[in-house]
């Protein structure tokens, strides 16, 4: 709880994704999460062998934190990665506000997620993308990562081949938006 002005508030928090989904958490510490102003019942469990595990509707999901920089976060849930950042009010209000000064760029660079090997490259230069379209597929741990386009447009450049190796953060190919 915070204290301000003499009241007690809940903690609130926003979490964020790349893609410009924002969620309201209120007391994600606490017995009962708030996401988006509805209750959710939510443990987060550990077992033996150093299993972490999230129980949402009875339901068992394998948790784990892969990477925290600063407020930014990767987890894997199930196998599937997510990235988001936890966001204060005041961080959350600022990012909105810079977001809105922003000049979108015409050209949407796909950047690898993690790092990992590239299996297979679903695309060709001068093609036309649609948004959620599978681009290439990128091994990483042992497991196969579809990565897909969050914009439509045509594909420009492509950086990497089949079979190459890949760090995270690396451009692997640019679309110029539609």
């Amino acid at each position: 709880m915070v204290r301000h002005n003499g009241k007690t508030q809940k903690d609130k928090f926003y979490a964020c994704t790349p893609k410009g989904k924002n969620y309201e958490v209120v007391n994600p510490l606490g017995e009962k999460v708030k996401v988006k102003g509805k209750s959710l019942s939510v443990t987060i469990v550990n077992e033996p062998g150093n299993f972490t595990y999230l129980i949402y509707k009875k339901k068992k999901y394998q948790l784990e934190i892969l990477e925290k920089n600063q407020n930014k976060y990767t987890v894997m849930i199930n196998g599937v990665w997510y990235n988001f950042s936890i966001e204060t009010p005041i961080s959350y209000k600022r990012m909105k506000t810079l977001s809105k000064t922003q000049v979108l760029s015409r050209v949407e660079k796909i950047t690898a997620p993690m790092p990992g090997k590239i299996l297979d490259i679903m695309v060709e230069e001068g093609s036309q993308i649609k948004e959620g379209e599978a681009l290439f597929i990128l091994e990483a741990m042992k497991m196969q990562n579809e990565i897909v386009s969050n914009v439509s447009g045509k594909l420009g450049k492509i950086n990497f081949r089949q079979n190459d190796n890949v760090m995270k953060d690396d451009i692997i190919l640019e679309i110029e938006r539609a």
